[in-house]
């Protein structure tokens, strides 16, 4: 059975084996004018753990675990920030207790034990966050109960006349399109973390997806929710639709744990897609690459993919030679050919000085997008997760960080972040580079996602991060942006969400948590401060 890294991403042995991470090690140091000497993998022997606060109760024993490496494990997501911390074996606040129940009842006896033992419960799908979304506070003093729903992970029931299913929420995405595939569906949500999270979670957060147009963001697809709360259970109607006053379904999705555990959903699918055309399309200039995709974007197409990478973004995916902009450009349909569409696209593209790498053919279900640019673009975004656990051994800052902005707003914001990170990275490295991809389009703006890579000096890493982090967040917020666009808020992006959150929306959302959540216990300091009850 493979096993996960208790530090890292994903499971030990994947990722660079040691010829690969020592080349990229020198590729980086010439790059950088030298690395600090390469962090040592941590043995869980190493780990120095306090020892847990709680006893469970002899009921709920058998679904709680003490194990150190467990703990470990459920102590940290999966940032730049947490890798370090990892490498450096500091596990200074795991949580208490991992808890695993199996069906709701337990989770009901899990929340009332927290209640009763004064305890914090964090809901946890597959640990991905990249913004201390899962993290036990620092500053509460209180136990702490993690409650890990990965045996919740079941496709439950298939309504293939109305194209939906209901779905356990701690089903990872490869099992439920495993669950989904001989029906002819797909849920068709792919996010970069989709091998290491859970379908609860991307609710949980208002994940967003590979697609960069149309569907984009989980709540598309949510038809109802099932939530448990310490106040009892919720469940919405199932419903392609209502008008019946604000949703219910709209409350949990993206509140990050805070107001109760999603169990289960019914989610909106679609027939999997047979045929696909794809193409990349090489531009000169980034803001006419960028205006090229406006009008994709506003042009009715709806394409499938639509990923502008700048030329240091492409370069560093190896999708080009650092010397043109690149698009990737794809269609898919189980119904159609999508042969007209990608012609139409192309069309467009040339209008704009876009020159195109073949003629975007149509391909069935085994090819499409594999290969060239395109292929080079979608292995680095596959690999990436695995990637910045070897750049943070070797004393690379690597962070990233998105938004979204109107089309009017771009190129100030563009600007704007750009030369304000530059200047963080100057000032704090002394070197390092900035880079630009749109992960997701819309017909009123895009959502530019940015990469940073830095030389780090040994032992200063988070302080430089946080350095740069600042810089980039205050970039974005004073020029228009939202502090996140799918990474969701978790504790790294408070500061920031709490100027863009309008006040009495802060007051509302913090009336529903008391509400739902009188002792407030569950992930308390993420998206609001802790109430106490």
């Amino acid at each position: 059975m493979r096993k996960r890294k208790f530090w890292g991403w994903g499971f030990e042995g994947n990722g660079l084996d040691a010829g690969q991470e020592a080349k990229l090690g020198e590729a980086l140091a010439a790059r950088f004018g030298g690395l600090p000497p390469a962090l040592p993998i941590p043995r869980i022997e190493e780990i120095d753990l306090r020892p847990s606060r709680l006893t469970p109760p002899a009921a709920l024993a058998p679904i709680c675990s003490l194990d150190a490496e467990d703990r470990a494990g459920h102590t940290y997501g999966k940032s730049f920030r947490d890798i370090v911390r990892g490498l450096r074996r500091e596990f200074t606040h795991p949580p208490d207790i991992v808890a695993r129940p199996r069906n709701e009842a337990e989770i009901t006896a899990l929340l009332d034990w927290c209640d009763q033992a004064k305890a914090i419960a964090i809901p946890y799908g597959g640990g991905s966050s990249v913004v201390g979304g899962i993290e036990p506070p620092r500053d509460d003093e209180r136990p702490v109960v993690t409650i890990d729903l990965e045996r919740l992970d079941q496709v439950l029931e298939i309504d293939r006349t109305s194209r939906a299913a209901r779905i356990q929420a701690g089903i990872y995405g490869p099992a439920l399109e495993d669950g989904l595939r001989p029906h002819g569906l797909t849920l068709r949500h792919f996010p970069q973390s989709f091998e290491m999270s859970t379908l609860g979670g991307w609710i949980a957060t208002r994940s967003g997806g590979h697609f960069a147009t149309l569907y984009t963001h989980i709540d598309e697809f949510v038809e109802s929710l099932r939530v448990v709360t310490p106040r009892g259970v919720l469940e919405s109607r199932r419903l392609p639709g209502s008008g019946a006053g604000p949703s219910p379904d709209r409350l949990f999705m993206g509140s990050e744990g805070i107001l109760g555990i999603i169990t289960e959903a019914w989610m909106r699918l679609q027939d999997r897609p047979r045929l696909r055309a794809s193409v990349s399309v090489r531009f000169e200039e980034f803001m006419a690459a960028a205006e090229c995709v406006r009008a994709l974007s506003q042009s009715g197409l709806n394409p499938s993919n639509c990923r502008l990478l700048d030329a240091d973004e492409a370069l560093n995916s190896g999708a080009s030679d650092g010397k043109h902009h690149i698009l990737v450009l794809g269609f898919e349909s189980a119904d159609h050919d999508p042969a007209a569409l990608m012609q139409r696209a192309l069309e467009l593209c040339g209008d704009h000085g876009g020159i195109a790498d073949g003629l975007g053919a149509t391909r069935t279900e085994d090819g499409g997008g594999r290969e060239g640019s395109a292929g080079a673009w979608r292995k680095a975004f596959l690999d990436g997760p695995y990637l910045r656990d070897s750049l943070a051994r070797l004393g690379v800052i690597s962070e990233t960080f998105e938004t979204a902005t109107t089309w009017d707003s771009f190129p100030a914001l563009h600007a704007g972040v750009g030369e304000a990170v530059r200047d963080a990275l100057q000032r704090v490295c002394g070197a390092g580079t900035l880079s630009c991809r749109f992960t997701h389009v819309y017909p009123d703006g895009p959502a530019p996602y940015y990469t940073v890579l830095a030389p780090a000096r040994a032992g200063s890493q988070l302080e430089q991060w946080a350095e740069i982090k600042a810089a980039a967040s205050e970039a974005l917020l004073r020029h228009g942006g939202t502090i996140t666009h799918h990474h969701a808020v978790g504790r790294d992006h408070r500061p920031w969400y709490d100027r863009q959150r309008p006040d009495l929306f802060r007051d509302a959302l913090a009336a529903a948590k008391r509400s739902l959540d009188p002792r407030g216990m569950l992930n308390p300091g993420v998206l609001l401060d802790p109430n106490r009850g």
